[in-house]
């Protein structure tokens, strides 16, 4: 029979009353409260509440003792609040990847194969004749040897560069990057949440580089006002402040971490929703969000054309619209001979990743 048939449709019960599930809608709560235990547990008691995400065999109270038990909260000395533990800290990067990066998984190698041969660490199934330059590492002693049986017979045996046969090896990238997240007061702003998906995004990269690319550098930068570095673990506690945006002290800092790695590849990932709109001269601030100072904005693209003298590559990952702003963030990129992603924050995750892994395949210098 061709054609389609309708019946009455029957929604399927939820699921409620699982550790693994209702972890999961936790770990979602943790990254929104930035790491908040209690508010996050007062969101899951409003939602099981509206939605029954727990039933009666398996209440909220006995997912709490379990999340004791399995040391993913614990209480604080110091106040006996419940506090996350590493863990949990662990488990929430995971998510991120698992959301964001849905499709990759772990690697035990941890390098990069790029679209150039030579010597490298990693063999591939292609032989060829031995070159000038080729290390003995590359010989392939076997089939030389066979080679040369074939060539000068077994009685008069001898081994001469033409029987030599190496093998194909990939380079392999080596790339450091830090990633710039601004903490500026616009983030939460005009009703729209833009820092979770920043803080997700900085947590899926960093379980992508230490799980599938060890090798590579990862440092995290936050600016407002000021900036200053902070570690993986302390990503689910980030917040947006009641700061200005201050890109060049931001950038500053990302070169001056990046002079000191010494990779040939150096990036930095800037994701910002915002103009700059502030300096520090000495020890006050020079401030305006009323539109862009050109003194700002001068200051800004200075520090853009000394990452381009540098070699380093900056993608903007632009999460606003504003015309003015992206006019802004072409001058800025074309200065800096960068890139420039003007995203959502929905789709900010795949933008990030599409961009890394592509440079992971290249000298970007």
């Amino acid at each position: 029979m061709i054609g389609n048939r309708f019946t009455e449709y029957i929604p399927q019960e939820p699921k409620s009353g699982s550790f693994d599930d209702l972890l999961k809608i936790f770990l979602q709560l943790l990254t929104i409260t930035s790491g908040d235990v209690s508010e996050a547990l007062n969101w899951m008691n409003q939602l099981d509440k509206q939605y029954n995400i727990t039933n009666d065999s398996y209440g909220m109270g006995d997912f709490i003792k379990e999340l004791k038990d399995k040391n993913y909260i614990k209480e604080n000395e110091s106040d006996g609040n419940l506090i996350i533990t590493a863990k949990t800290e662990k488990a929430i990067r995971r998510q991120s990847l698992e959301e964001i990066f849905g499709k990759l998984r772990k690697s035990s190698r941890g390098s990069h194969i790029t679209g150039f041969t030579g010597s490298g660490d990693e063999q591939t199934s292609e032989k060829r004749q031995y070159l000038f330059g080729d290390t003995m590492e590359q010989i392939d002693i076997t089939d030389s040897i066979r080679n040369a049986q074939i060539n000068h017979g077994i009685d008069e045996f001898k081994l001469t560069e033409d029987d030599l046969e190496v093998e194909e090896r990939d380079y392999k990238t080596n790339t450091s990057t830090v990633l710039m997240i601004d903490i500026s007061h616009s983030m939460i702003l005009y009703g729209e949440d833009r820092i979770t998906p920043a803080k997700k995004v900085a947590m899926a990269l960093s379980e992508l580089i230490t799980t599938k690319y060890p090798k590579d550098h990862l440092d995290i930068i936050i600016f407002g006002n000021d900036a200053w570095a902070i570690e993986i673990k302390d990503l689910p506690y980030l917040e947006a402040g009641p700061y200005h945006t201050n890109t060049v002290a931001g950038l500053e800092l990302a070169m001056d971490i990046l002079r000191r790695r010494k990779t040939t590849n150096k990036q930095i990932f800037m994701i910002t929703d915002g103009k700059p709109s502030c300096l520090k001269e000495g020890a006050r601030y020079y401030q305006n969000s009323f539109g862009l100072d050109r003194k700002i904005v001068n200051k800004t693209l200075d520090q853009a054309a000394k990452c381009r003298r540098l070699g380093i590559i900056i993608t903007t990952f632009m999460i606003a619209r504003d015309p003015y702003l992206q006019q802004f963030v072409r001058e800025f990129t074309k200065t800096a001979n960068g890139k420039a992603y003007y995203s959502s924050p929905s789709d900010l995750g795949d933008y990030v990743f599409e961009d890394y892994v592509r440079n992971r395949r290249k000298n970007l210098r």
